[in-house]
């Protein structure tokens, strides 16, 4: 005797429980893509979201995003240069109007060029430049030589300024 499969979906009720700063309403009408439920929560600084229940168990959502708002705002106010700098906007920015740090090597760059880095998990070399806060240039290539060439060109469109040459550690 053949019997149909049964799925042991056992809908935890999450119903009034709290999350971090979220406390769960009810049942969302729709699930996640994955099946899990999703619930509707109040945020203690009143929005309202919707939220995997995985999510919420796994504690990978604990607010509406005010909370990351908050934390990024307290490194802001305990960040010693930005304290330096804060109400002079103009100052974190060159002449062109490019923030800093967009044109700085950071200490993980393990290409030795700005804006060009490797991709292990794909094993290509990428290029990117931020421009007035989007990706203008985000491009892959097997190559470090013209992933830098990229990077160079879209720096003499976008900057508008002559690019000095590139060095090297």
């Amino acid at each position: 005797m053949n019997h149909p499969k049964q799925h042991s979906s056992r809908l935890i009720d999450l119903t009034g429980k709290r999350f971090g700063r979220l406390v769960v309403i009810k049942k969302a009408p729709s699930s996640a893509k994955n099946g899990n439920a999703r619930w509707l929560c109040r945020c203690d600084c009143g929005n309202q979201i919707i939220v995997d229940s995985q999510s919420l168990r796994r504690k990978s959502t604990r607010s509406c995003g005010c909370l990351r708002r908050e934390i990024n705002h307290q490194r802001m106010l305990n960040n010693k240069v930005f304290d330096k700098y804060q109400g002079n906007a103009s100052s974190l920015k060159d002449g062109h109007g490019v923030f800093y740090s967009s044109i700085r090597k950071t200490k993980r760059n393990h290409t030795g060029v700005i804006g060009v880095s490797y991709d292990s998990h794909y094993h290509r070399y990428v290029a990117r430049l931020r421009f007035h806060g989007k990706y203008v240039l985000n491009k892959t290539s097997n190559n470090l030589e013209e992933a830098i060439q990229m990077r160079l060109a879209a720096e003499q469109k976008y900057f508008k300024r002559q690019v000095q040459q590139v060095h090297f550690n």
